[in-house]
Parts: structure tokens; sequence; C-alpha cells
């Protein structure tokens, strides 16, 4: 009879029971690992981002926009008054002088008051000459009143002195010699009375001419303006350049102050530039600004920097100090950019897309290696138009993707291939 083995059966159950726990071990051990291991980083096509180092040295800040050639002399010729296009003499694009004339107006109101003017100027003149005439022949007859009572003032002083003789011999009475005496005092009198009549009669003559003069300049006066408005119906040009607009027809009735033509100096032109509201706060004038015209470039400065805000831009006008290359005109689109400061030995690197200055965002840095690239907090400064400087986050020789990542945001770490 066989007798079963207890140590065998014992063994074999330690031994699975040993294989068990070391399976959930390792089963352990693995899951563990696992849950330490990083997402695969994606991948992202190198020929498809942006890539720049970043440097040490000096940054030109810049800012730049799009505008337009416009001329520095501009004219625009309104309607004197209301009246009637006669004739247009010249269109647009054709080159003028100060006295060519664009446009030939009429009105028939105007052209009358003229005519009245002068018929009144010449009623006045001779007023002028009848009233003269007048107080000539007034002053003469004042002249021979006083005339007669000083000679008969100087009578009755004779016959007066000669009744005095005859007194004093007792041949004329006292009464007769009285009656004479108050009669020379009363023609010496009226002899006085009429030598001021006289002097005030001369001293008339001329302040009543002068209020006659002045009615005349003043009908002079009016004849010129009135032939002026008359002449300003030949419109001229009245600066040498090239006619832009002639916005009217024959025949057209305007009113006055309606636009019959707008003349511009081709050879003086100058750049206004839009500017975003955001760069331009550090643009003053004298600032050296660049004008591309997309056939040279042309130096100048800033003149003029508009204190309105339009459409989220900042108008700047430019002086240009440069030869006008061929092709430049009015109302040619230029890029313009404006040179702001220089910033001494800092550290800078190519603009980010969506970059603000003076902000903090994540960029992505390049390994030793360049095969992989970290999300980096970096802090910016001032920036320019395709610069900007770097405050924290960046040394010098980094490399950074500036492109649009926000497809990874999900991502912290990104593979280059």
């Amino acid at each position: 009879m066989d007798i079963p083995r207890l140590t065998h059966n014992r063994n074999r159950a330690l031994r699975f029971s040993l294989y068990l726990v070391a399976g959930c071990l390792l089963v352990a051990g693995a899951a563990s690992g696992l849950a330490r291991l990083k997402p695969a980083a994606p991948a992202v096509n190198r020929s498809a981002v942006w890539i720049d180092s970043v440097k040490r040295g000096d940054m030109l800040r810049q800012v730049r926009g799009i505008g337009t050639l416009v001329p520095e002399e501009i004219r625009w010729i309104p309607a004197p008054g209301e009246s009637r296009v006669e004739r247009i003499l010249v269109r647009p694009g054709t080159t003028v002088k100060p006295e060519t004339v664009l446009v030939e107006l009429t009105n028939p109101e105007k052209e009358q008051a003229v005519v009245d003017t002068e018929f009144q100027l010449r009623a006045a003149a001779a007023e002028y000459q009848n009233l003269r005439v007048r107080l000539e022949s007034s002053k003469l007859d004042q002249k021979a009143v006083a005339a007669k009572v000083a000679a008969e003032s100087s009578q009755a002083r004779l016959r007066a002195d000669a009744d005095e003789e005859l007194a004093k011999q007792g041949l004329v009475s006292p009464l007769s010699r009285k009656i004479s005496k108050v009669t020379a005092e009363e023609l010496q009198n009226r002899a006085y009375i009429e030598e001021q009549r006289l002097a005030i009669a001369t001293d008339s003559v001329q302040p009543q001419l002068e209020v006659q003069q002045a009615r005349i300049e003043q009908l002079k006066a009016l004849l010129t303006l009135n032939r002026s408005k008359v002449a300003a119906l030949q419109v001229r040009a009245g600066i040498a350049g090239v006619v832009q607009q002639i916005p009217v027809e024959v025949g057209q009735q305007v009113a006055q102050g309606t636009l019959l033509a707008k003349v511009a100096n081709p050879a003086r032109l100058k750049a206004q530039v839009k500017i975003p509201e955001t760069q331009a706060r550090d643009i003053a004038v004298g600032l050296t600004a660049l004008i591309d015209t997309r056939n040279g470039m042309i130096s100048g400065s800033v003149a003029r920097v508009d204190p309105a805000v339009q459409q989220g831009t900042v108008t700047v006008d430019v002086v240009l100090t440069g030869e006008l290359p061929k092709g430049a005109r009015p109302d040619l689109t230029v890029d313009g950019t404006i040179e702001l400061e220089r910033l001494r030995q800092v550290l800078f690197v190519g603009r980010p897309v969506f970059s603000q200055e003076q902000a903090a965002l994540s960029l992505m840095k390049l390994d030793r290696e360049g095969q992989f690239a970290a999300r980096t907090k970096v802090k910016l400064g001032r920036n320019s138009v395709d610069t900007v400087e770097i405050l924290e986050g960046l040394q010098e020789g980094d490399r950074v993707i500036l492109s649009d990542m926000s497809a990874w945001d999900t991502s912290d770490r990104i593979q280059l291939k």
C-alpha cells in the first residue's frame, strides 16, 4: 500500500503562491511605470514654423503703416456766388499755370451791378462838380456883400469924423453928430459880421466837397468790388500744377461755395501714413521716416501727428526730403516706416505672432539639439515692427518659435521633424 507524500504537495502550493505574488508585483510595477510615462510629444513640421534666435545688441524701434502720397499744395476752388457754368476750358490731368482759366461762369445780376455802379459814379462825379461851382459862387456872393458893407462902414466913419469937426465949430448940431457916430459904429459891426460869414463860407467849402468826394470814393470801391465779382466768374487755377477734379458740367446752376475744381502741385508731395493707435503714442514731430513707393524709397520726417483717432488709426504727415522716384504721383499707395528710438545693448528677438508690448506670453523654446521645444514663460518689453525686447525668460542664443502655436495649446512640449 502506497503512502501519499504531504511535503511535495506543500512545496507545490508554496511555489504557486510565490508565482502569484510575483505576477501581481510585476503587473503593479508595470502599471505604475506606465502611469509615470509622459504622453508622446506631438510632431510639428519644422518648415511650417518660424524659428528665431535671441540676440543682444542695438535694437531699432520702428512703427509701420500704410498710406498715400498727397500734394502739399492743394487748391480747392469754390463758386464765387450763385451762377451758371458757361464753359469748361480744361479737363482733369491738364497742367495749368496760376492765371489759366478753368471754368467760365455767368451771372447777369453781377454784370448789371457793374453797370449800375458805373452810372452812380458818373452821377456822383457830376454832383461833385456842381457842388464845387455852387459853393464857389456862394463864397463870391458873400465876399461881395462883405466888401459892400466894409465900404459903407468906411463912408460912415468918414461922415462921423466930419460931423465931429463941424460940431466943434458949432456948424452941426450935437444930435446929428451922435446919429452919424452911431451909424458908423453899426456899419462897422455889420462889416465885422460879414467878414465872419465870409470866413465861415470859405471854411465850409472843403468839408462839403470832401463829403461828396467820400461818396465818389465809396462808389469807386463798390465798382471795383463788383468788377472783381464779375472777373471771378472767370475761374482761374491760382497755382501752378495739375487739375485733379472738375465736378461740374456745362449749363449747371451752382450755388456759392460749390466746388468747381481741384488743382494740386504734383512736384511737392507728402505722405499721409495710417499708424495703429496702439503704436502711435511714441510718435513725435521731427522723427525720421522712410517711405516705400514700391518703385523706390524716399526719406522724410514727421511733420504732423493727427490728435484724433479715426477707425483705430492715427494719421501721420511725413514731409519728403529725398528725391521722388519715377511714378510718384498723388493718391499713390505707399508703406511708411517711422523710427522711434534706438535701444542700446538689449536682448531682442523677432516679434512673435499676437505679441503685445510690455506683456507676458508663452513661447516654445528649442532644446540644444533642436529636436524638441518646450513651453516657456517670457516677459516682453518694447516692440518694433518685426522685433521685440526680451525682459525675462530667455537668454542670448536661445531659439524660440515665433509662429502661431495655438493649435498646440494643450501640449507643453512638441517634436520638430
